[in-house]
């Protein structure tokens, strides 16, 4: 018997060894998953097979694209969660302040949904989206106890905030763009779900990028290919981008894109549940409650038809490749150089750069914390300037005040800005 009892010792302590390794094991199935999954994006290893994955047909990477091109969904309603982390630091609400001041929103409404909604360019936010056609859409974004909503139905965009009771109208749908059906935007300058951003990703698909079919995934109950999307240059910040497709619409479902630099998603898009029938027809109705403060678009100061004077870059494709020389929109005096995911804007400012090896002033304490904070002083043979810098955008101001920007490395903008002299 001993022999025996020695065996079943043997396979018992062997057991507990077993078992105390998986519970080891499992403090760090989660970071280790996550690890995984960004590195299977970037195309690092494999992807893993997962029994839970649809089997769907073999498709290619270019019907893929077409499928996504001729996706024609025009209703549907559902929940989209959106991150977004560029790396900037928290000021308490400024930095959003600040962007809405640079896409040169409406002033004197909270309810503006040009300004609003760039609230989505940090953090992580919940949205309810609805579509019905080409001309009833709205986005709700959810915030604690507050709610706000652009509802496009018809000739009439609104905005309205909950939380200071106010409402922005426009008469023109070309004002705000709440809706557009599934095809178009939550807003014509703030891309909202996984589609937007999609759109303009496959804009500037070229000869520089790399596009692949990496098996099949389940998006908000739906059966999903997923594209990846990687640049085939050296010099840019973007590492990849994953798009889950809808096998059934051709509706983008979620939308990832991860920095070379590696770490959390830059953006993190996607339906947590979608719904493609018809929403009811109550869901685009909106009366300004009693007492709200209505701002009409031609009385927001320096908008005259709803859109605000000058320009400046003012949504995600800016940050994308665009694969040629040429003025770029809105900006007078500016063009491209380079070409692929390592265009650079040029702008000349006419002006005066921040100061190299000082600490700079805007006469805002807040505002030169948040500058300086972003800020590293940079020589060349251009001379010297400073260059701000997030996870994916980052741009060189010269003290001549002449911008280079793009989704390039701190490097590649010294270079194009020596390469100018």
């Amino acid at each position: 018997m001993a022999p025996y009892e020695s065996d079943d010792s043997a396979r018992a302590a062997e057991a507990d060894d077993r078992l105390a390794g998986r519970r080891k094991a499992a403090r760090y199935v989660v970071p280790v998953a996550v690890v995984g999954v960004a590195a299977a994006t970037i195309g690092l290893v494999p992807a893993l097979a997962d029994s839970g994955d649809p089997d769907l047909p073999k498709v290619t990477a270019q019907q893929l694209i077409e499928k996504i091109a001729q996706s024609d969904v025009q209703r549907l309603s559902g929940t989209v969660k959106i991150s977004t982390d560029l790396g900037l630091p928290d000021l308490g609400g400024l930095e959003s302040g600040l962007l809405s001041g640079a896409a040169g929103g409406h002033d004197g409404s909270s309810a503006d949904p040009q300004s609003k909604l760039l609230e989505l360019a940090s953090g992580t936010h919940t949205l309810r989206v609805a579509a019905d056609g080409p001309d009833r859409g709205k986005v709700s974004l959810l915030d604690n106890a507050a709610e706000y909503s652009v509802i496009h139905n018809g000739k009439d965009v609104w905005g309205y905030d909950s939380k200071s009771n106010e409402v922005f109208h426009s008469a023109s749908a070309e004002s705000g763009h709440a809706g557009e059906g599934a095809k178009g935007k939550a807003s014509r300058d703030v891309p909202a779900t996984p589609k937007d951003f999609a759109d303009e990703v496959l804009k500037s698909v070229d000869d520089t990028t790399s596009v692949t079919v990496d098996g099949t995934a389940h998006v908000a109950g739906r059966d999903a290919y997923k594209l990846v999307i990687k640049p085939r240059q050296s010099g840019t910040t973007v590492g990849a981008i994953s798009i889950a497709v809808d096998a059934k619409t051709g509706l983008p479902l979620k939308f990832t894109l991860t920095p070379a630099s590696g770490g959390a998603a830059v953006v993190d898009a996607g339906f947590t549940q979608v719904d493609f029938s018809r929403p009811a027809a109550s869901t685009f109705a909106f009366t300004p409650p009693k007492g709200a403060k209505v701002t009409e678009g031609d009385d927001a100061k320096g908008v005259k038809g709803g859109e605000p004077k000058g320009g400046a870059p003012k949504d995600f494709e800016k940050a994308l490749p665009k694969g040629h020389e040429g003025t770029a929109d809105g900006l007078g005096g500016s063009k491209t150089i380079g070409e692929g995911w390592n265009a650079i804007l040029v702008l000349d400012t006419g002006g005066e750069g921040v100061p190299s090896g000082t600490s700079g002033s805007t006469g805002n304490r807040d505002v030169d914390g948040f500058l300086n904070s972003l800020g590293d002083h940079v020589k060349g043979k251009f001379g010297s300037g400073t260059v701000f810098s997030t996870r994916l955008v980052n741009a060189l101001i010269t003290d001549d005040g002449t911008v280079y920007a793009g989704a390039v490395t701190k490097a590649a903008l010294v270079k194009a800005a020596d390469a100018a002299q």
